[in-house]
């Protein structure tokens, strides 16, 4: 038998303010795409913003359906859409803003498992990190410098 040590580090900024310019910036498009979210059933509403290696900037918010789970998180509405639109283009940066209707949400919010392993993909295809800023509506913003650094046993191709 052997054991396995798995560690994560993170970086937590006091505040969107405190982050560098590029994040920021990016977040800000984040925020809009969250304002655009279709979540009537959830009421919790999560915008995501993509930079892309050639300069563009996607967006994308969740999309519920009264038929679970045919709804589709901003993460892979975002991801997806920069795969079908710039397929050979790779993603350097995603920042994500998420909070609920009912309550101002202050606690950073993470991707969820499904989209961790979808970003998850798109890291493993482009060979390169991908980073990941994420928050609640104000507050901390945590960074992930890579998706594997969320998601350390990812389902990948070199599995299957």
């Amino acid at each position: 038998m052997k054991r396995i040590k798995i560690e994560a580090e993170f970086e937590v900024y006091e505040s969107l303010s405190d982050t560098p310019n590029q994040v920021s910036e990016l977040m800000e498009h984040a925020v809009k795409a969250r304002l655009r979210a279709y979540a009537p059933y959830s009421k919790f509403l999560v915008g995501a913003a993509i930079l892309l290696d050639n300069g563009e900037i996607v967006t994308g918010n969740n999309q519920e359906n009264a038929c679970y789970p045919s709804g589709l998180c901003a993460e892979r509405t975002a991801i997806y859409y920069a795969g079908s639109r710039y397929p050979d283009t790779k993603i350097v940066l995603m920042a994500l803003i998420a909070g609920s209707t009912k309550h101002k949400t202050t606690t950073p919010v993470p991707p969820c498992g499904a989209c961790r392993q979808a970003i998850a993909e798109y890291e493993v295809k482009q060979d390169l990190p991908i980073d990941i800023y994420f928050m609640g509506e104000t507050g901390e913003v945590i960074r992930s410098k890579s998706l594997s650094n969320l998601l350390p046993f990812v389902f990948e191709k070199a599995i299957i």
